[in-house]
This record gives C-alpha cells, structure tokens and sequence, in this order.
C-alpha cells in the first residue's frame, strides 16, 4: 500500500470567537477572526487572516481565503467564493503569497448565492445578485448583478 506523505484534517484551529458565534460542523476554520453574535454554515472554510465583523451570517459551502476582511450585518449566501490569487503570471502564485491581492467587503452587504468575489473593495450598503462575477471595486451603494457584475439599481 502507498504511504501518506501528509494527512490534513478539517476542524477548528486558532480561531478568536466574539461571543454567541454559532458554528454548524462540518467546517473548516483556521487562524480567522469572527465577531459577536455571527453564523457559519456547514461545509464554509475560512482561512487565515481573515476578519468576520459583527452580526454576520455565513451561510453553507461558501469559501473566504486568507486576506479577505468581511464587515458587520454582512450576509455571505450558499456557495460564494472569494479569490486572492488572480493568476498574474499566467498560472496559480504557486505559494508565492506576494502575489495575492486583499478584499475588503463593507458593512450590510449581502452577497448571493454563488457568487465570485475577486480581490475588490465593497463599499457599505450593496446587494450582489446570485451567480453574480465582481471584478472591479464597488464604491457607490446598491444592487450590482450579472458577469461581471454592474450596477442595476441605486439604494
């Protein structure tokens, strides 16, 4: 039988809570940070280096990788994906985290369904429609929809 050369396993590991968090398992958390009264769904990762504001809600499956800094009253729908690797040198940084690029969402945002977030700012008070692409900065409130995603409708 082949050996393992290395065995990984999913759980919670260096996380600073704010009070009244509550975690559905299976999840994989690492080196985050996640405020007062938030939720994470099962199957969500979130790595480290990664900042949860207040009163926010992660829902299932959904994926936020290092350098990625959520606000308060923030709603992450199932299945949404954060990017901080934007293949600059035509392939994956391959580690090289010089390469990787910081997103900073606001305060009430709600991101739907599977949706792509790239490395971006989110200013406070914008919707993201469902299956939605972001890949540039949103600095004017409202409801941003499509591939990639534009402004439909000021708030």
């Amino acid at each position: 039988m082949p050996s393992i050369a290395k065995e990984l396993f999913s759980g919670i590991n260096g996380v600073s809570f704010g009070e009244r968090v509550t975690i559905v398992q299976p999840v994989n958390l690492y080196g985050c940070t996640i405020g007062d009264d938030c939720f994470v769904g099962p199957f969500t990762e979130i790595q480290k280096d990664v900042s949860i504001g207040v009163r926010t809600r992660i829902q299932s499956h959904s994926f936020i990788c290092e350098l990625v800094t959520i606000g308060s009253d923030c709603f992450i729908g199932h299945g949404v994906m954060f990017i901080n690797d934007l293949f600059s040198e035509g392939g994956p940084a391959q580690g090289n985290k010089a390469l990787w690029k910081p997103t900073v969402i606001g305060h009430h945002v709600s991101i739907g369904s599977n949706a792509t977030i790239l490395p971006v700012n989110i200013c406070d008070h914008v919707v993201i429609g469902a299956g939605s692409v972001v890949t540039k900065n949103i600095d004017k409130p409202g409801v941003y929809a499509g591939n990639p995603a534009k402004l439909i409708r000021r708030l």
